[in-house]
């Protein structure tokens, strides 16, 4: 059977990875096989997600109707009902749902109807408390399919230290990720001096370690010294995986949808209020702005060497009529002359115009010249990809580290 669970957490604490790691061991106790834990990220850009926008789902041999019991008993006891966008859901089902519901939920947006609708299709067992909206993250876990998955391992705290401050050797975090990257990634922000695993939120959560595989994560995870964790769990994920892009186009972007998009930087890039960068692209009589905001720190450097003309990918969410960069490509870039009048063979004195398409003249010796001095401006952006630091990147953002985008 597929469990699927959604919609546990709240900003203030609680966290449905953990209710899913504690849901494992319940299950195991009672005598039942847990094959795969699988977090799956959403639409980031859902509007009421509580947080990262996680689903979880567990791939079990065992009873169905003892685990949905159970399952619900744990949403029961651990899920922050006080808080109004806390809406869980909890999914068992024996035959999978269709995946094009998954896909749907990770580029685009779903509604509770059609959840139930799936699963009464496939004659599940569902439950979803208050407005029931985490149904829909419950449905798209048990229903995904992940053509490309990653590893992330999370070190859960023991909870009579739940809403203290989290000790986590900081030192040992940067020496794992020497050790380990490629194969891992995003623990720390080399470049900005940041941790960026460790939580800053009153969940459960001590630290997370993102990687291409469980030994990648399990290898850099025995590196790190901390408190004594609670527990801990190797998920499967489609985080990395870049699963929530869709192919764009310019004039055809809808609302709270991530893209790829291609196009020609049409005006310079300018800084704005708070150190965001600005430009606009276009193809044809379309125009789109693209956004890097103050958090993507040294990303913004290369952005503000684009030049009207350069061909470029802009990847990233679409939101209130800007795309907001993730990640961009430079496909081509422009070549910028400066054009002024000739020198003088004879006596090496600048030349003056005599007007527009009527060349140039020495006031010296009167010598004429038809042909301007062209001279291109040399540039130090090249083309090929760049991306916003760990620090500022997104669950389901493809980091560079694991292979060129094909887009």
């Amino acid at each position: 059977m597929l469990i699927g669970i959604d919609d546990t957490d709240s900003p203030a604490g609680m966290c449905t990875t953990y209710l899913g790691a504690v849901l494992a061991r319940r299950l195991i106790r009672e005598h039942m096989r847990v094959r795969e834990a699988r977090l799956v990220r959403l639409n980031p850009n859902v509007t009421f997600k509580t947080r990262g926008n996680a689903a979880v789902m567990l791939d079990v041999d065992g009873d169905p109707g003892r685990a949905f019991a159970i399952a619900c008993a744990l949403v029961e006891e651990l899920a922050d009902f006080p808080c109004e966008n806390t809406n869980p859901g909890v999914v068992v089902t024996e035959r999978k749902p269709d995946t094009a519901f998954y896909r749907k939920a990770v580029t685009d947006f779903c509604t509770i109807e059609e959840a139930v609708a799936l699963l009464d299709d496939a004659g599940a067992e569902y439950r979803g408390w208050k407005n029931r909206r985490g149904l829909i993250g419950a449905t798209a876990a048990v229903a995904s399919e992940l053509f490309d998955r990653t590893s992330e391992i999370l070190v859960y705290r023991e909870p009579a230290r739940f809403n203290t401050s989290r000790s986590v050797d900081r030192q040992s975090l940067f020496d794992a990720e020497a050790a380990t990257f490629p194969h891992t990634w995003d623990s720390v922000d080399t470049i900005n001096d940041v941790v960026v695993c460790v939580p800053h939120t009153p969940d459960p959560v001590l630290f997370g370690i993102r990687g291409e595989s469980p030994l990648a994560v399990m290898t850099a995870r025995q590196m790190v010294s901390s408190e004594k964790p609670g527990l801990e769990q190797i998920w499967v994920t489609n985080q990395g995986t870049d699963a929530h892009l869709l192919a764009g186009t310019i004039g055809d972007l809808r609302e709270g949808l991530s893209y790829s998009v291609r196009g020609m930087v049409a005006d310079p890039p300018e800084t704005g209020t708070g150190g965001h960068v600005s430009f606009t692209i276009q193809d044809g009589g379309h125009a789109a702005r693209c956004m890097a905001y103050e958090p993507t720190k040294n990303f913004r450097q290369i952005i503000r060497q684009l030049m009207p003309g350069d061909e470029v990918i802009a990847v990233g969410s679409f939101k209130k009529g800007s795309i907001n960069l993730e990640k961009i490509r430079i496909v081509s870039l422009t070549r910028p002359v400066i054009t002024r009048p000739p020198r003088c063979t004879a006596c090496n004195k600048r030349m003056t115009s005599n007007g527009k398409g009527k060349g140039y003249k020495c006031k010296k010796c009167t010598a004429r010249s038809d042909n301007p001095d062209v001279q291109e401006i040399p540039r130090t952006l090249g083309t090929g990809w760049y991306e916003v630091p760990p620090t500022a990147r997104r669950h389901l953002a493809k980091p560079l580290c694991r292979g060129l985008p094909g887009y």
